[in-house]
């Protein structure tokens, strides 16, 4: 098998930088994408070098639709053709319905769920005429669930499974899967944020394996789904949320 390529979206957060490393380790050509503008990304690839990952990175407006068809033709002429995609850039602009407006709304829906059709756009039909390609779109347990402040980002995440499952039958036959996982409270700086009596009142007693989990583990199952052995898998949405929410 030739050395396969993936574009991880939003790959230098905590989750993001985990799915980049372990699917580097496994001989994946590893490309991510930042915000424009992002001035941390000369630094964290000097990091990830020293780590002995050699990474390609690119800044992306993702939820521009001309943005991202311009940066995946160069993508592609400059490293390689896609053969994995995992969109996992993701925003919150948390608030009460009551409270939010409609650019709190836009910026979760632009950045969580029209990213996942800017990006798929420029790259599917080339997995399908490969005959080989994963999709996997990172949602969340408040996609399925609900959650109090989030009436954006829940419907932002809900929709990407929707797309997940129309998307999977169109291409089923070509060999390419498409599929979504939806994390819990990983341990990412954005949780590890919260304060801790707020994680220990709140939020730790409603995930009966009793801790939160880690960005290896999320990691772990999107190497599985961007393997040969999961090409019977598509158009499932995986729960990776220790128990929180089971449906």
């Amino acid at each position: 098998m030739s050395k396969r390529t993936v574009l991880v979206t939003g790959g230098m957060g905590g989750l993001g930088e985990s799915i980049c490393t372990k699917l580097a380790d496994l001989g994946y050509e590893v490309i991510t994408t930042h915000s424009p503008g992002n001035t941390k990304a000369p630094g964290w690839l000097a990091e990830m070098k020293a780590r002995g990952y050699d990474f390609h990175a690119y800044g992306v407006d993702v939820g521009d639709a001309e943005d991202c068809a311009r940066v995946l033709a160069r993508i592609q002429s400059e490293v390689a053709p896609i053969d994995v995609l995992v969109n996992n850039a993701g925003i919150t602009r948390d608030m009460t319905f009551k409270k939010m407006t409609k650019v709190d709304w836009d910026a979760v829906i632009n950045t969580n769920l029209n990213s996942v059709f800017n990006m798929c756009k420029p790259v599917v039909d080339g997995m399908v005429e490969r005959g080989w390609g994963r999709v996997i779109n990172v949602s969340s347990v408040n996609g399925q669930k609900g959650a109090f402040g989030q009436t954006n980002y829940s419907a932002a995440k809900a929709g990407m499974h929707g797309f997940t499952k129309a998307l999977a039958l169109e291409v089923a036959r070509k060999g390419v899967t498409v599929n979504t996982i939806s994390p819990g409270y990983i341990g990412t700086k954005m949780v590890t944020a919260i304060p801790q009596d707020i994680l220990d009142s709140k939020i730790l007693p409603q995930i009966p394996v009793g801790r939160l989990g880690k960005p290896e583990e999320v990691a772990g199952l999107i190497v599985y789904l961007a393997s040969e052995e999961a090409a019977f898998v598509t158009g499932a949405n995986i729960a990776i949320n220790g128990g929180q929410h089971m449906f």
